[in-house]
């Protein structure tokens, strides 16, 4: 499969990229890609004409659950819970540029 692309052909890829790569690693990106481009040559070989398009191959339907209203939370009694609450609403420490 190294056919398809060669060790110079991955070399000037990178240069492009600007990517420095040592001997080894072209080697196995060359290996890399030669598999990844017979993967694209063996789905493009197969007979796909009498296969509609589709954006899923399972036949979803809405998976959400129904938007019902239910019982809730009472504030009160979750913010009694809460290590510190402030004006009815959590009060956690600042985090963002101040010191404890």
């Amino acid at each position: 499969m190294a056919e398809r692309i060669t060790r110079d052909d991955v070399a000037h890829v990178a240069k492009l990229a600007r990517l420095r790569l040592d001997g080894a690693e072209l080697d196995t990106f060359t290996a890399q890609l030669a598999n990844v481009l017979g993967h694209a040559e063996d789905i493009a070989a197969l007979d796909i004409d009498d296969v509609a398009p589709t954006a899923h191959p399972l036949p979803l339907k809405n998976v959400l659950r129904a938007d019902v209203v239910g019982r809730t939370l009472d504030r009160d009694e979750v913010l009694a819970e809460a290590p510190d609450a402030e004006s009815c609403q959590f009060r956690v420490p600042p985090i963002l540029g101040e010191e404890p």
